[in-house]
């Protein structure tokens, strides 16, 4: 099933022919309910083959998940990626690293938006990249696990834009700005899905295909990375997992246009814009002075 939130708050499932609305068919509330109905007692298969209440072309779609608990990102996980990254130091000004030497880092759950929403630039003076991922909903609480029933743990899989401001601010910073973190359009439960590490992956900038990879070539799984992630911090029902970006990553100005493709997961198109302000003109000071 491809579980989509849109609108005022409401839970569909996207099928080829538009969106069937669970909302008042299963008795959801509109603040997250995807989360609802992952921690309920629901059961949306008996709608699959209902007739669309919407065309998905006249609906707002939001990212799967209103507001995570906790957006957990995967640094440098494609070696192609890696590579690029130490050649362009615009990248990262990091030796080259990994998970096992650095650990996962933290997007701000306030970044995430849907792809209706777009992307918005926060500064006309500061390289800011598109980097597509695949990502992934946790479906129940996890600690402790081992990566060979990780994948147990798993929801659903989803597209996510990793959008990265440039420079030598903590990680976690530059990755965390409003709208930095696209998800969607819709959360595809693992029965749709053949295999999460044989899918081909793709984004077009402005028509210009940009990144082209296969899942892979990750260094480590998905289930990898939950195996880490859950040995430090219980990784809760909706909680976010995103996985790294495969080579290609380039810069996003004012007007582009995004187009993210992940096999049996779905496609976007995300439009973006640009702020009218110079982080060179941004003062901190102490004190609040």
């Amino acid at each position: 099933m491809r579980f989509v939130r849109f609108d005022q708050g409401h839970l569909g499932l996207l099928t080829n022919d538009g969106i069937v609305d669970l909302t008042d068919r299963l008795g959801l509330g509109t603040d997250d309910p995807l989360v609802e109905y992952i921690n309920g007692d629901y059961d949306a298969s008996e709608y699959v083959d209902a007739e669309p209440d919407y065309d998905g072309r006249e609906v707002d779609i939001k990212s799967p998940v209103k507001r995570p608990g906790k957006v957990i990102a995967a640094p440098l996980n494609y070696e192609n990626h890696i590579e690029e990254a130490i050649a362009d130091k615009d990248i990262t000004t990091d030796e080259w690293f990994s998970i096992e030497d650095k650990g996962y880092f933290l997007k701000a759950p306030s970044s995430v938006v849907g792809p209706d929403h777009g992307i918005e630039l926060p500064f006309d003076d500061r390289r800011v990249d598109h980097e597509i991922e695949l990502a992934f909903v946790m479906g129940e609480d996890t600690k402790d696990v081992d990566s060979d029933e990780a994948w147990n743990s798993i929801f659903g899989y989803t597209i996510l834009l990793d959008i990265s401001v440039r420079g030598d601010q903590d990680r976690s910073n530059r990755k965390s700005y409003d709208t930095f973190t696209v998800v969607g359009p819709s959360v595809v439960t693992p029965d749709e899905i053949d295999d999460p590490q044989g899918l081909d992956m793709q984004l077009d900038l402005n028509g210009e295909t940009r990144q082209d990879a296969n899942t892979s070539d990750m260094v480590y799984t998905c289930a990898d990375i939950v195996q880490y992630a859950s040995i430090g911090a219980t990784l809760e029902v909706g909680d976010i997992v995103t996985t790294g970006t495969p080579e290609g990553v380039s810069e996003l100005n004012d007007g582009d246009i995004v187009e993210a493709e992940i096999e049996s997961v779905g496609s976007m198109t995300v439009d973006v814009t640009q702020r009218d302000l110079s982080f060179a003109d941004v003062n901190v000071q102490k004190g609040g002075q």
